[in-house]
């Protein structure tokens, strides 16, 4: 059955986006002229958080789409880290937070497995644990924080990353195994 758009709908839809548009300018507005930062950083990370929204209304208005909720997630997490580096507040390179967009996707996998079935999922939140765990440790060495490199960690400890593949395809199909016993 198509979606009917009533003007009722419409006005609150265009009322919503506005005030929006109203509170994310201000506050990037405000975020630029006080920090005295570049207005291109801030205007990718508005468009991200402005695409994320709108990609979350679309999740909102079209019934289960957990693709747009993924991307709504996704979106925001950027655009907010983005903002928050550009005044400075994240302290690092960017070409050092690389990692981080495995967790972002980590993240956004949660919600977007709960919007598609309605509860946490076993086939959503092993890959969501999965990319925040891979991410995270990547950090580690990206930031610089142990004193050996990521080339002398897989030398040593490449056992436990066979190990961990294993324990992910097991919980995995332990997930599988749930979901058909319950249908």
């Amino acid at each position: 059955m198509p979606y009917i758009v009533t003007r009722r709908t419409a006005a609150r839809l265009i009322f919503f986006v506005g005030f929006l548009l109203m509170i994310l300018g201000s506050t990037f507005l405000i975020g630029s002229l006080r920090f005295n930062i570049s207005q291109i950083s801030v205007l990718i990370s508005f468009l991200l958080v402005f695409f994320g929204v709108t990609c979350a209304v679309l999740a909102t208005r079209l019934n289960r789409r957990s693709l747009y909720v993924f991307f709504a997630a996704l979106f925001v997490q950027a655009g907010l880290f983005l903002f928050l580096h550009a005044i400075h507040i994240i302290p690092v390179r960017l070409s050092q937070t690389w990692p981080l967009l495995s967790v972002f996707a980590g993240m956004a996998l949660f919600p977007a497995g709960w919007r598609r079935y309605g509860a946490p999922k076993i086939t959503y939140i092993i890959p969501s644990i999965t990319f925040v765990g891979l991410g995270s440790a990547l950090m580690v060495f990206s930031l610089n924080l142990v004193s050996f490199s990521f080339a002398q960690f897989i030398q040593d400890w490449w056992p436990l990353l066979v190990v961990l593949a294993g324990l992910t395809l097991v919980l995995s199909s332990l997930g599988v195994r749930v979901m058909n016993n319950e249908q």
